[in-house]
């Protein structure tokens, strides 16, 4: 029967045992650092996905809001009347001819009137 140390091991045994526990310490502890930082990471991106969704919202109110404002302006500002001539134009146009057919203007100073309104 051969002769062997029987009890605690011995310095090599006990350097094995030792190298063996710190590196199970080690991959563990990485392991949880991989996992918190990648936890971290979803949190993060997360966040800055709902922070995107947030912002592209209130770009899309704001467009909203003003292309209301220019439909808006665009049914309050008076149509041009046919020809490019507007209401205010035609109104005082009318007011000529009423003033010629009733013979307070001739012929001419009508023209000169038309003229000038119209830009001639």
């Amino acid at each position: 029967m051969p002769i062997g140390r029987v009890g605690r091991p011995g310095l090599v045994g006990t350097m094995a045992r030792t190298a063996v526990v710190a590196g199970t310490a080690t991959a563990v502890s990485g392991n949880v650092q991989r996992r918190q930082m990648g936890r971290q990471d979803a949190k993060n991106q997360a966040a800055y996905e709902a922070e995107q969704v947030d912002v592209n919202a209130a770009q899309m109110a704001a467009m909203q809001q003003q292309m209301a404002q220019m439909q808006a302006q665009q049914a309050a500002a008076p149509a041009p009347a046919v020809g490019g001539i507007s209401d205010d134009v035609m109104t005082k146009l009318t007011q000529l001819a009423e003033l010629k057919n009733a013979g307070v203007l001739s012929e001419e100073e009508f023209a000169a009137a038309k003229a000038k309104l119209l830009g001639v």
